[in-house]
């Protein structure tokens, strides 16, 4: 049956279904458990948690498992019930879960990193587990054996990581706001190519293997969506959110982006539509409009007897400007600015009030989110923070409704 897509009503909203409380410090990550009412939650109170619904509603923890270390990161493979937590130590700990969700047993600590565990992934077709830290690495290492397979180091933190389990590309995010794409080998690696566009580290990546997508969230308040599989270089800048961006999630099915930042704000993006890039910003010792000379070009300062300007850019049109040629404001939600940004008085004239129409729609999680994960399947989304609470959210009001997934009309 062919997938359909429902229309979203603007005044719809994410539901709070649950919060789930009993944390001594900040949950680190939080997953839903695919097919179970549970959550599966890793905290720096060095705390491993399965939390299950109960007859009241309320859930409650199944499992109570108390590290060596706080924990950092956290990957769960549900067919074969693997759970992988990586702690402050630098260590990664595998551990396999009953079948009715009450028992974890312990398998295998891997000696991953010399610092915080910052992302993991596991491969099942390759037996690895995949993890960065901040000691500046990538290592990927064997799960029959326990043994590094192999290292690369960056000159930052890496603070996060996305796998193709096809083609065997990383994608590494670092501190210094910079993206890495490595092709993994059974013991080596070979770098492919390195993206750069935020201004801030980078916070959260998610890859989408079907259309080959990389999207990335970072401190800088902004996400880019970088095309890897079309046009060479192409990127989209979605800018709406006003703290840093830590979690995203594409939904391929409805074209639809989720992001989540510091502030507790949600953002869903219409990503279905032709969006405009945002241009590259062109660089001019005067104003490309009226010609005054910018405050360092001392000869044409000099030449005319007239004081310096200060450097502006036009958003839409990424011409440089002095303040007198940009005065007005616009919101520009093709091109990503779904808020008011600088742009010229020329391109003020040419932006239409259906421009400005919004294409993503802005919610208040309430609580600061520092992770986000969902279970598109459903329609949920769990979030968590260091407020120590944990929220489970019905978002199918908000990303759609398609009978592929089974989501229920609203």
């Amino acid at each position: 049956m062919a997938a359909e897509i429902h229309s979203r009503p603007q005044s719809s909203r994410p539901v709070l279904l649950s919060k789930v409380e009993g944390h001594q410090d900040v949950v680190s990550a939080a997953l839903l458990i695919p097919k179970e009412d549970g959550v599966i939650t890793a905290s720096e109170d060095r705390t491993i948690r399965v939390w299950l619904k109960r007859d009241s509603g309320q859930y409650w923890p199944s499992i109570y498992h108390t590290m060596s270390s706080p924990c950092s990161a956290m990957a769960y493979h549900h067919d074969s019930r693997r759970i992988f937590v990586g702690q402050d130590n630098g260590a990664i700990m595998e551990f396999h879960i009953s079948e009715d969700f009450n028992k974890m047993n312990f398998v295998k600590t891997y000696p991953a990193h010399q610092n915080r565990v910052s992302a993991i992934t596991f491969c099942l077709t390759s037996e690895w587990v995949i993890s960065t830290g901040h000691d500046k690495c990538i290592s990927w290492m064997c799960t029959r054996s326990g043994s590094m397979l192999g290292r690369h180091y960056f000159t930052s933190w890496a603070s996060c990581l996305q796998y193709d389990y096809e083609t065997q590309h990383a994608f590494v995010g670092d501190c210094s706001g910079q993206i890495t794409l490595l092709k993994l080998e059974q013991n080596t690696c070979s770098v492919i190519t390195t993206l750069k566009g935020h201004e801030g580290s980078i916070t959260s990546l998610w890859w989408d293997p079907v259309q080959r997508l990389l999207f990335s969230g970072a401190s800088d308040h902004s996400i880019i969506m970088w095309d890897i599989g079309g046009r060479k270089g192409r990127t989209l800048l979605l800018q709406g959110h006003h703290d840093k961006v830590q979690a995203i999630c594409y939904i391929q099915l409805t074209r639809q982006l989720v992001s989540c930042s510091a502030d507790g704000g949600i953002a869903v993006w219409n990503m279905d539509i032709s969006r405009e890039e945002a241009p590259q910003w062109l660089e001019s010792d005067s104003c490309q409009k009226c010609e005054q000379p910018f405050f360092w070009n001392i000869k044409q300062m000099w030449d005319t007897k007239t004081l310096g300007l200060r450097q502006h850019h036009c958003r839409k049109c990424g011409q440089a400007v002095c303040g007198k040629c940009s005065t007005k404001r616009s919101s520009y939600p093709i091109m990503g600015f779904e808020f008011q940004v600088r742009v010229c008085d020329s391109c003020f004239e040419s932006i239409k009030d259906e421009d400005r129409t919004s294409l993503a729609t802005f919610h208040e999680g309430k609580h600061n989110i520092s992770h986000m994960s969902m279970d598109i399947s459903r329609g949920l989304m769990v979030t968590c923070g260091s407020d120590r609470i944990v929220k489970i959210w019905d978002m199918t009001p908000v990303v759609g409704c398609s009978l592929a997934t089974g989501f229920s009309s609203r």
